[in-house]
């Protein structure tokens, strides 16, 4: 028996999510039009709003509905620092330790030359345009520490010190309440390496 195309083109949109395989965007569609239809209207209506009304901020490129997003607009933040993350979901997480009250910029991606994406296509000249203002003393590197994330961080630390500019990389090391002989050696490698005087 064929499933009806309504219900096909719900599953695929839903594959397109990160993560979601066919076994759980079929859950997830099913489950939407045979027990919570309602869910189903709020879901596409609330998806339908952000894709209207959400766009990148003037300033940051991080998502507002705003030409500049509330963070940018938020005068008592330190005009002298400046966070670069790959994506808003890296911004919401360093903002949620609030342990940084500084602005960001958000590259919305990485290097990734196999995909074609260079500095060109990353924004970097909109990122030194930013940082280059005449008040931000040091731009602080938060990308993953993944390949991607180590490359486009490299390539930013050149591209920034050459015209003057401090530049800081996230500390690495052992996560807080984590015992040595559990942790992966890699990550033992980074923190002593890493490590500073208390």
């Amino acid at each position: 028996m064929k499933t009806p195309g309504a219900i096909d083109a719900l599953i695929e949109a839903f594959k397109r999510l990160p993560g979601v395989g066919e076994r759980s965007a079929s859950r997830m569609a099913y489950h939407l039009i045979e027990r919570d239809r309602e869910g189903a209207q709020i879901l596409a209506h609330t998806l339908l709003r952000a894709y209207e009304c959400v766009q990148h901020c003037a300033r940051c490129h991080s998502l507002t509905e705003d030409t500049i997003c509330l963070t940018c607009l938020d005068e008592s933040r330190d005009p002298t620092r400046l966070c670069v993350v790959e994506t808003p979901a890296d911004q919401s997480a360093v903002e949620k330790t609030a342990a940084y009250k500084g602005y960001y910029f958000v590259l919305m991606g990485t290097l990734s030359p196999l995909q074609g994406i260079g500095p060109k296509e990353l924004g970097v000249q909109a990122l030194l345009d930013r940082a280059l203002d005449g008040t931000v003393e040091e731009v602080i590197l938060a990308t993953n520490f993944n390949a991607e994330g180590e490359a486009t961080a490299f390539v930013l630390t050149e591209t920034l010190k050459k015209r003057g500019l401090s530049v800081s990389r996230l500390a690495r090391g052992v996560p807080v309440g984590s015992e040595l002989e559990y942790v992966d050696i890699g990550t033992i490698a980074h923190a002593m390496v890493d490590r500073r005087l208390s």
